[in-house]
């Protein structure tokens, strides 16, 4: 086992990541998906801590210019069950909690929040504060538009989770410590707009998006208002009447990139009230037409145990050399799978160590290194190519 700088056992269950330039190397920001009895927590290190009762987190590995593990810190504690998030433009990296764990027993704080984590600024991550006026629901990943729009995806069922944008209040300036400042503000638990999409092709209402099974299928997007983001006494996603809002099985991985929004619906059955079943999605939105295009899908599994086709895409990332990197967590044998701009899939990477889910797949902004993780064993990678 590795140690961090603290000499605590680095924590268990690494997953969504995402890496940092830095002069002389680079930053690895990554969450731990830790929400009962995983071996290892996040310590609950003092000024870093939003709620001793919960074990999850995120921490921060420094490399050098190879690759080589300089250093690891907890840069966030005392949050539950991170599991995806999203890159900033401005150097931070936003960990969402899956879940809508309230306080009472151990947990003394509400969960199902967003944490606001500085991949270089130390004293910048000190007494973190929820970004609450993100909604509390079980958040997967975000995409951050750098006008300061984020784009969020909901991982729930019954009913299906949806998909979230928030528009930050006039006058505000995107930027390093703005979405805390804003948090803290008067009314910050409510700043800006929380909207869910809704989905129309030609006039009627697209109730769930497993309706799409061609690749090229666009809908027309429109936002509705959540009318209690802070889900007071009914989850977000049960405020809408039926067919108010388009939902999904397994809203996963989100990236910004292209000039919009990358998201992944990770799989869909009949018995969960899915219209088709699928066994993975990739969903491009464009906020300059307001549509929603299906970019990728993957039909259901016919043998999860053979290495001939995938299923169950969870996190994602855009590969400056081309096309998208989708991380596998999925039945049976589990693949770093890879995206053709023509949408086509192709095995990357595969996990021969066990059955357990690759997890953060991350690009350096030169295309030269890709990190990734096995979350059940605890190992992070840095996968150098060569790429073409």
């Amino acid at each position: 086992e590795t140690l961090l700088d603290t000499g605590e056992p680095s924590p268990s269950d690494p997953d969504g990541a995402a890496v940092f330039e830095r002069r002389d190397g680079w930053t690895l920001v990554q969450n731990h998906e830790i929400g009962g009895d995983e071996t290892f927590g996040v310590p609950a290190l003092p000024g870093l801590t939003f709620d001793p009762g919960a074990r999850g987190g995120t921490t921060t590995i420094v490399m050098d210019k190879k690759g080589n593990r300089l250093s690891e810190y907890v840069s966030l504690a005392g949050t539950h069950n991170n599991c995806a998030g999203g890159k900033t433009p401005w150097g931070t990296w936003l960990s969402c909690e899956e879940t809508e764990q309230r306080k009472g027993g151990q947990f003394l704080e509400d969960h199902g929040w967003t944490f606001e984590v500085d991949a270089f600024d130390r004293p910048a991550n000190q007494d973190p504060v929820p970004l609450k006026f993100l909604g509390r629901y079980s958040h997967e990943a975000v995409a951050v538009d750098p006008n300061g729009t984020i784009y969020l995806t909901e991982d729930a069922n019954g009913p299906h989770g949806l998909y979230y944008r928030w528009t930050p209040p006039s006058g505000f300036k995107p930027g390093k410590g703005a979405l805390r400042e804003l948090a803290l503000a008067e009314g910050g638990d409510t700043a800006g707009t929380l909207q869910a999409m809704r989905c129309t092709k030609g006039g009627r209402a697209i109730a769930d998006l497993s309706e799409a099974t061609q690749v090229g299928t666009t809908y027309k997007v429109t936002w509705v208002d959540v009318p209690d983001r802070l889900a007071t006494t009914t989850s977000a996603r049960k405020q809408f009447a039926t067919g108010e809002v388009t939902g999904s099985r397994k809203l996963e991985g989100a990236y910004w990139g292209d000039g919009g929004a990358y998201f992944v619906a990770s799989f869909a059955r009949a018995g969960d009230g899915s219209k088709n079943e699928h066994d993975g999605q990739v969903w491009f939105y464009d906020p300059d037409s307001e549509t929603v295009k299906l970019k990728s899908i993957f039909g259901v599994n016919p043998d999860p145990d053979a290495d001939t086709d995938y299923d169950g895409p969870d996190n994602i990332c855009l590969d400056p050399n081309g096309g998208l990197i989708l991380a596998e967590d999925g039945e049976g044998i589990q693949h770093l799978v890879g995206i053709t701009t023509a949408g086509k899939a192709f095995p990357l990477a595969r996990n021969d160590v066990s059955g357990s889910e690759f997890a953060g797949p991350t690009f350096t902004e030169n295309g030269k290194v890709l990190f990734a993780c096995i979350q059940g064993d605890g190992y992070t990678f840095a996968i150098t190519g060569p790429w073409a």
